[in-house]
């Protein structure tokens, strides 16, 4: 359960929670408010400027330097210093939501929703390197996403539709009906229509055709942001000289209302679509299941998605009572990405204050850059894609480096002690509870070694890498 629903066990947890059930770990984390949250993450969180704020002023400060910085009325001198500025203040907004990220999957005791963020963001995709999204990228994770994660799938996509990251990220800002003079005359732009159908809701083998496709963009022409008036908290704009106001049709249904109200509609159509439970509920069940989850565990997860109007709380609650979640065959089954690699052996170690800086860049030189994601598909959520011997290599180093550290802390010392001198302890030790999934055979091989090496090693070790 802690190496599934959370960011992986601290010392003591697993022994905390031996004698519990099940119920009392999951329904509070169901309902996080309920949970009193870390002291320790509310004072680091604080003293983030950025996270404070809402995206509007932010992204009105870019443009506006980002104007000054491109500008043929500034000299040479004054294009410089405000692109200086523009790279100062996307490494400032960045760096800070990458920290506050790690900071929440490490120190949060809601980690049901923060192991359901980073899905989430996952699956509604933005590539922090483009254009706006360099300063709105982690708003999103704050706006869009953090608020809905247990709550409607349609309150979710809403909101990532909405959302200028998203707007931004796959063009749909400059999507107008056909002919409307945009600087230059263009048309409807198709990105954002094929992502929400493809990864967003349906998905490809869902049966919606091109013509679908290019609907749906006509439906999405007009929104839009103001990227200008730092007095607005929400840059969100439907722009009605720019909409296609022409009769549409969308999965053989007449678009019905007005304006922004057809892509509403249009929304309400996709999120209560059969195909899209089935969907979402496969990703759930891929994610905290296994890569190949029972087809009646999907089918079951999509009952609920469609009785319940795509309430994702109650589709979580199905999925953690289920069968298929507590059969020992599921656990282990999952191998572990980068993220959740580098924050869990953070949390199996029991670091105090870490710091999330070296972390990020730990999680990059693996191939998971935070926020930098190119692709709408988002990372890959299989064994394959990060189990290679370049991987292996890095999480070897990133081991041997985290357990220097917390060997130079005299008070955590004990965590070395992975597995006793005595041969006489021949069952899983619980001094560090995140390495309870070890095999025998990789504790007995670690009987061996100096005690300096068994904390790099038990990290370094395929076992830790599963969950």
């Amino acid at each position: 359960m802690l190496q599934r629903l959370s960011w992986g066990p601290r010392p003591g947890e697993v022994r905390a929670w031996a004698s519990r059930s099940l119920e009392d770990w999951i329904e509070p984390q169901l309902n996080p408010q309920s949970v009193a949250e870390s002291p320790v993450l509310t004072e680091r969180l604080q003293a983030f400027e950025s996270i404070q704020r809402s995206h509007a002023p932010v992204l009105a400060e870019f443009a506006a330097l980002q104007a000054d910085a491109l500008s043929a009325r500034r000299s040479p001198e004054e294009r410089q210093k405000a692109s200086q500025a523009v790279t100062a203040l996307v490494q400032r907004v960045q760096g800070e939501a990458r920290r506050a990220r790690i900071l929440r999957a490490v120190h949060s005791e809601r980690q049901l929703q923060e192991v359901l963020v980073a899905f989430w963001f996952n699956h509604f995709n933005v590539f922090a390197g483009k254009e706006s999204v360099r300063v709105t990228a982690g708003y999103f994770e704050a706006e869009a996403i953090r608020p809905h994660v247990l709550g409607r799938f349609r309150d979710l996509l809403g909101a990532t539709a909405r959302h200028p990251a998203m707007l931004n990220y796959l063009d749909n800002w400059q999507s107008v009906a056909q002919g409307f003079r945009f600087v230059l005359p263009r048309g409807p732009n198709e990105n954002y229509a094929r992502e929400l159908l493809e990864l967003h809701t349906l998905g490809v083998q869902a049966g919606y055709s091109q013509d679908d496709v290019a609907a749906v963009a006509r439906v999405f022409t007009g929104w839009s942001f103001d990227r200008r008036n730092p007095g607005l908290t929400d840059a969100f704009r439907f722009y009605p000289a720019r909409h296609d106001a022409s009769a549409k049709a969308v999965l053989g249904q007449a678009v019905q209302g007005q304006g922004q109200r057809q892509g509403e509609w249009v929304l309400d159509l996709l999120a209560r679509h059969p195909a899209t439970a089935r969907r979402v509920s496969l990703k759930l069940a891929r994610h905290f299941v296994g890569e190949s989850p029972p087809q009646a565990l999907v089918n079951d997860l999509a009952q609920v998605f469609l009785r319940t109007d795509g309430d994702l709380k109650a589709v979580m609650r199905a999925l953690v009572y289920s069968d298929a979640f507590v059969d020992p065959q599921a656990y282990g089954a999952r191998y572990k990405a980068p993220d959740r690699f580098v924050i869990s052996a953070v949390r199996a170690c029991g670091l105090p204050s870490p710091d999330p800086v070296p972390m990020a860049l730990a999680m990059g030189r693996m191939g998971m850059p935070m926020l930098l994601c190119p692709t709408p598909d988002g990372w890959a959520d299989t064994r394959a894609a990060w189990l290679t011997p370049e991987g292996l290599r890095l999480r070897s180093e990133f081991a041997q480096s985290l357990a220097a550290i917390v060997l130079r802390r005299p008070s955590l010392q004990v965590l070395a002690q992975l597995v006793p001198a005595s041969s006489a302890a021949a069952q899983p030790t619980r001094v560090l509870p995140a390495m309870d999934g070890l095999s025998p055979a990789t504790r007995e091989a670690l009987q061996a070694q100096p005690e300096q090496h068994r904390l790099a090693l038990a990290l370094a070790s395929p076992d830790f890498s599963r969950y």
